[in-house]
């Protein structure tokens, strides 16, 4: 049962994340020790100039490909607590509302969504103060 104490446990895809950064991190700072080796040392610069940049890539390719996922995800969020606000309601959801205030708020069950809204904009809660505020959590399993 997912609750405000346990939602941001690791998950196996999570885990797979940081072994993939940890990594890319490790050949990052293995190509500068090579290039700075080649430089002062040995021969091959052209060789460690490239593994280095290959490294550089690698890094800047993972923030990008995950930033991308999460915005993404980001957007589906909104449009689901947008459509179930409005079927609740009849209207969408305050512009005045953050991203991170519904994505927040996507863990109150419908009974409880209504007031937590009205509340996260009149109080300005924090998304943490959202999650706390949650009496009966609803789950969601399929954030990545």
């Amino acid at each position: 049962m997912q609750n405000y104490q346990n939602h941001r446990k690791l998950k196996p895809e999570t885990m797979a994340h940081k072994t993939y950064y940890a990594s890319v991190v490790s050949l990052f700072i293995f190509s500068v020790a090579d290039l700075c080796h080649s430089l002062f040392v040995a021969n091959g610069r052209v060789t460690a100039f490239l593994f280095l940049l290959t490294s550089i890539s690698l890094v800047a390719a993972y923030f990008l490909f995950r930033s991308f996922s999460l915005k993404a995800q980001d957007r589906a969020i909104r449009a689901e607590e947008n459509l179930r606000h409005f079927v609740l309601t009849g209207k969408v959801l305050d512009k005045a509302l953050t991203m991170h205030q519904i994505i927040a708020l996507r863990f109150a069950p419908d009974e409880e969504f209504i007031g937590l809204t009205e509340r996260a904009v009149k109080e300005n809660l924090s998304n943490d103060d959202i999650k706390k505020a949650v009496k009966k959590w609803k789950e969601d399993n399929h954030r990545a």
